[in-house]
C-alpha cells in the first residue's frame, strides 16, 4: 500500500511516545510505501486533493532499560514531490489540536478524495463534527454530570451544587486550559471570565472525580473496538493525568463498566468515520472523545509487549483488500 501521513513537522515528533511515528513505522517494517505532508502543503488542483509529499525512511526505536529509544537521525526524506492523495491507498489526517480554521480548510480539502480510491482516517466530516469535548456528549449517560456554557451564573451554580469540578476550554489538548474549581476560591470570578474570554466563549465543566487519583485511562479504539489502554496517574500536586503534563503511566485492563462504555461509543464512532480513537475513562465515567491525533499506543505497547501500530495498518490492509 501507498499510504500518506499529514503531520505537524517531523522534528517536533517523539518517536519514542508519538503514535504517529508508531504507525509509520509498522507500515514500513510490513514493507509499505509511506510518505508525508503538513497541512499547509495541501492543494485544490482540478478538483481533487493534491498535496506536497516525501516519501520517509525511518529507523525504529528499539527498548532499552524499559523505554523507547530512538537514535539522533531517526528519520530521512526523500525531495518533495506534488501528488494527487488519490494516488494513495490512505490518507492519515494527524495534525494535533487545536482545530483551528486551516485545520477546517484541510478537511474540506481532504473531503474531495473520492473514498472508494482513498480512505481518509479519520473522515474529515467526523472531524468536523466532533469536538473532542463537545463529541462526548452524545454518550451522556456515560459521562459524570457535565454543563457546557459561558455564563457566569450558570457556571458558579453547577459548581456550588457538586461542591468540586474541573473546567476543560473546548479546543484544548493534552491537559492545557484544564483548572480545578471550587465555589470558596477568592480567584473564582477571575477564572471564568479568563477561561471564557470574558463571557464571549462556552467551557465545559464536570463535575470532579475524586477517583482521579487513581489515574486517567486512556482507551484505544480502532474501528469502535478497543484494543488496548493505558492508565495516567496523577504525580506530584498534579489533579490531570496527561502524561503531557508529568502523568506516570502503568499498565491497566479493562473493567466490564469499561467494555460496557466501548459498547455504546464504538458503533457511533465507526458510523461517524472515526476509526482511530482514543477515549478517556476516569472512575468509570467517559471523560472525553478523542479523533484528531489521539496518542497512547507506544506507551500501551511498552507495557503490554503489543504493537498497535501494526494492528493498525494490518487492519487498514484488510479493510482495503475487500
Amino acid at each position: 500500500m501507498k499510504l500518506a501521513f499529514i503531520i505537524d513537522p517531523i522534528s517536533k515528533l517523539n518517536p519514542g511516545h508519538d503514535s504517529t511515528v508508531a504507525m509509520i513505522e509498522a507500515a514500513q517494517n510490513l514493507g509499505h510505501e509511506v510518505w508525508v505532508t503538513e497541512v499547509h502543503q495541501l492543494s485544490i488542483i482540478e478538483g481533487k486533493a493534491w498535496a506536497i509529499l516525501s516519501q520517509i525512511k525511518l529507523i525504529p526505536v528499539t527498548l532499552k532499560e524499559k523505554k523507547w529509544v530512538s537514535v539522533s537521525k531517526w528519520y530521512e526524506l526523500s525531495p518533495e514531490e506534488l501528488r494527487c492523495l488519490e494516488d494513495m491507498d490512505a490518507v492519515f489526517m494527524r495534525k494535533d489540536p487545536p482545530v483551528t480554521i486551516r485545520y477546517l480548510y484541510a478537511t474540506y480539502i481532504l473531503e474531495l478524495i473520492n473514498p472508494q480510491k482513498t480512505l481518509v482516517i479519520n473522515s474529515p466530516q467526523g472531524l468536523r463534527e466532533a469536538n473532542e469535548k463537545m463529541y462526548t456528549l452524545q454518550f451522556y449517560e456515560v459521562m459524570p454530570e457535565t454543563v457546557v456554557s459561558q455564563d457566569k451564573t450558570i457556571i458558579r451554580r453547577f459548581v456550588e451544587e457538586k461542591k468540586q469540578a474541573v473546567l476543560k476550554p473546548l479546543g484544548g489538548k493534552a491537559g492545557e486550559g484544564i483548572l480545578f474549581l471550587e465555589p470558596g476560591d477568592r480567584n473564582f470570578n477571575s477564572i471564568i471570565e479568563v477561561s471564557t474570554h470574558q463571557g464571549q466563549e462556552p467551557v465545559m465543566i464536570q463535575r470532579f472525580l475524586p477517583e482521579a487519583k487513581n489515574g486517567d485511562k486512556r482507551i484505544i479504539l480502532l474501528d469502535g473496538k478497543p484494543i488496548g489502554a493505558v492508565n495516567r496517574v496523577p504525580t506530584g500536586q498534579e489533579f490531570r493525568g496527561n502524561m503531557a503534563v508529568g502523568g506516570r503511566v502503568e499498565k491497566t485492563e479493562l473493567t466490564p463498566r469499561e467494555h460496557n462504555i466501548c459498547d455504546i461509543v464504538g458503533p457511533r464512532l465507526s458510523q461517524n468515520g472515526l476509526y482511530f480513537v482514543g477515549i478517556d475513562v476516569i472512575g468509570g465515567y467517559l471523560t472525553e472523545v478523542n479523533v484528531t491525533s489521539p496518542t497512547g499506543i507506544r506507551e500501551i505497547d511498552l507495557l503490554n509487549q503489543t504493537n498497535l501500530g501494526q494492528a493498525v495498518i494490518e487492519w487498514l490492509h484488510s479493510r482495503q483488500s475487500r
